[in-house]
């Protein structure tokens, strides 16, 4: 076996490893779905706590007046809930037309907490935590700018979490508003009943451990204020609060009852540079908390930090290597002895990963049809490559940043009507 046949094992056996780890979870998140099926709705106690629901919003007027609206429309009683809408140093028309919301609605709680360049314009990390220091809440909520929650979304999440003293928060399923958009929606359609709704239920029945998706959420507040708010450093606010959580011995619960629907990028152009932010935000919590894995403290998050690493290093590396020999070998520039045995293994990979996913998106009766299944044998030839450029481009920029002392900077996703 030569020394490229050993790189191409490796990466072979690292790819089909987490691959399975990914059947295992599918197979543990189809579980959870019919454990959870057959469970009794949470309900809210009579005396339903205060909840503070948070809106950083930074140039949204495209979409913060169809989102406020959602939120007014919660089923949640009226005079136990906030909304605080972070305008985020907008240079757009979010100001008048949150003031318009306030005089359409004098009789709610809808405060508009407007920041400028001195302030605000930091990322959503910074917004946040200007709006806690405005929130009376005991219980905080926190909803993105595109978010367009089912009516009862809040009332499910409050319930659970005051369901047990031993959950700091609750998180939801969100879905994809603009899904018939462009086939890139489609894919992210899919992508999100399967690696975020399947694989949260699968960690969820197997480890007791999810994590924070950065909207459709409540944390207590007190949990909050021990963590000290929100990293302003970390991209990914979502996955180091969870971390956080953690951390203090609390659980973070999901409750699919409360499903609210969000815009997803429409182009190549937005799709990559807000998964990149998302690449480079995990990555900063990952490396942050890596210390973590083989200690006490870091019991609760250890199979979310090997995960982690293996998929953004370990998978991508290996993606990128035999992605590399198999072009290679065809164009007849190299050769490998276990080239054969890798097709095979691919073709096999292929089935694996279809049937898996699909069977994801039967847990929604309108997602079952002939065209998703295409749209799924698509997503593994196509969507999985464009992730491998996204990696290979955090990697370059990960390197450049470390070397000249560069601050990661915030991407703001764009909205479209």
């Amino acid at each position: 076996m030569t020394i490229l046949d050993g790189f191409l094992f490796i990466a072979i056996f690292a790819i089909w490893a987490i691959l399975i780890v990914n059947v295992i979870l599918t197979i543990a998140g189809y579980a959870y779905y019919l454990k959870w099926s057959r469970t009794t709705p949470p309900t809210l106690p009579s005396a339903p706590p205060f909840v503070s629901i948070m809106v950083p919003a930074h140039n949204e007027g495209i979409v913060i007046v169809k989102t406020v609206q959602a939120l007014l429309a919660l089923d949640y009683p009226a005079d136990r809930y906030e909304i605080i809408v972070i305008n985020d140093n907008s240079s757009d028309n979010s100001a008048d037309l949150l003031k318009a919301l306030q005089q359409l609605h004098p009789d709610r709680n809808l405060t508009v907490v407007n920041t400028d360049k001195t302030n605000g314009g930091k990322g959503k990390s910074n917004a946040l935590n200007i709006g806690l220091q405005h929130a009376r809440g005991s219980v905080i909520s926190i909803y993105d700018a595109d978010n367009t929650p089912e009516h009862d979304a809040l009332r499910y999440l409050v319930a659970e979490l005051l369901s047990d003293d031993h959950y700091g928060a609750v998180i939801g399923k969100f879905r994809t508003r603009n899904k018939n958009a462009t086939i890139l929606t489609r894919f992210i359609n899919v992508e999100t009943l399967s690696f975020q709704w399947m694989a949260q239920a699968g960690r969820q029945q197997l480890f007791k451990l999810c994590t924070i998706p950065g909207t459709n959420y409540v944390i207590r507040r007190d949990l909050l204020e021990q963590i000290g708010g929100w990293d302003v450093k970390a991209l990914s606010e979502d996955t180091e609060i969870s971390f956080q959580v953690y951390a203090r011995n609390y659980r973070i619960k999901f409750q699919p009852l409360a499903v609210t629907w969000e815009q997803e990028p429409q182009t190549l152009d937005v799709w990559f540079h807000q998964r990149t932010r998302w690449v480079k935000g995990n990555i900063y919590v990952v490396l942050k908390n890596a210390h973590k894995i083989f200690t006490k403290a870091g019991r609760h998050i250890r199979f979310d930090l090997i995960y982690f690493m293996s998929i953004y290093f370990l998978l991508m590396t290996s993606l990128i290597l035999s992605d590399s020999v198999f072009v290679l070998s065809v164009a007849g520039v190299v050769h490998s002895d276990i080239n054969g045995f890798s097709n095979g293994l691919w073709l096999t990979a292929v089935l694996a990963f279809v049937i898996s996913t699909f069977v994801t998106i039967t847990t929604e009766k309108s997602e079952m049809k002939f065209s998703n299944l295409l749209v799924i044998i698509a997503m593994y030839l196509i969507y999985s490559q464009m992730w491998l450029v996204v990696a290979a481009y955090w990697m370059v920029n990960y390197v450049r940043e470390q070397v000249f002392h560069q601050q990661a900077k915030w991407y703001k996703t764009k909205r479209y009507k």
